[in-house]
């Protein structure tokens, strides 16, 4: 803890959004274990009260503390709706299974998911990706996901898992329900460089930044075969959530 908030805390506003570099604090398991007390941990990121340094990861743990608040007064709302929007959400298991296993064919929603395979984390605009591309995108039931993230997660915290999971839904307590991450802006963003892509999927290694967060548009000769087409078309699915939305 205190080697992060000497050398990484400083630079944390500035990374922590950024896939490859990997420059959240990763102390999230042992806030979720009780082997980290969030207050200390607050208090030693504060330091200087004249030096706002820790602010952004200050705001992180502000969260955690409110979604435990939120379900102490709502414990229905680790399994139920906070907000109801009237959904009749899509049930289509092989979506969900290649949702689960990182085969959606855009790779920066597969890669934030063989990561949790892989360690059983994923970094928070990873999960922010993979879970509204579930519940806007493909229109699945957020618990899908909240029961895939609690069966891998280190960190499967309860109030937290349910009430991100729900803030993605727009069932929850976002001010704006209907928003859709689009995973390929999200890419450019987050990704620019394809880095954290090629890390997660090795058989999108050999793909240079401008075709790795679309490898469906190359030409049939270098496409790989262990890679699959997209899943869903994102202005279509976009339109098809937007709709329903509209129709609960």
């Amino acid at each position: 803890m205190m080697r992060w908030l000497t050398d990484e805390l400083p630079n944390y506003q500035q990374r922590q959004d950024l896939l490859a570099a990997d420059g959240t604090s990763r102390l999230s398991p042992y806030l979720h274990l009780g082997c980290l007390s969030a207050l200390e941990l607050a208090s030693r990121a504060a330091g200087d009260p004249r030096s706002p340094r820790g602010e952004a990861f200050i705001r992180q743990l502000v969260w955690r503390d409110f979604h435990h608040q939120v379900l102490a007064a709502r414990p229905d709302a680790a399994h139920a709706d906070y907000r109801p929007r009237g959904d009749t959400w899509r049930e289509d298991p092989d979506e969900l299974a290649a949702w689960r296993e990182g085969l959606t064919g855009y790779p920066i929603v597969d890669a934030g998911l063989r990561q949790l395979l892989a360690e059983g984390w994923m970094p928070n605009r990873a999960r922010l990706i993979t879970a509204s591309f579930l519940t806007k995108t493909l229109y699945h039931d957020w618990r899908a996901g909240a029961a895939h993230f609690y069966r891998l997660l280190l960190d499967g915290d309860i109030a937290d898992n349910a009430l991100n999971w729900q803030w993605v839904a727009g069932t929850g307590t976002d001010t704006r329900p209907n928003r859709v991450l689009n995973p390929l802006r999200q890419a450019e963003r987050f990704d620019p460089g394809g880095d954290y892509v090629r890390r997660w999927l090795p058989e999108l290694a050999h793909l240079p930044a401008s075709a790795v967060h679309r490898p469906w548009r190359l030409p049939e000769s270098q496409r790989r075969l262990d890679y699959p087409d997209p899943i869903v078309d994102l202005d279509q699915a976009r339109d098809r959530f937007l709709a329903a939305r509209a129709r609960s």
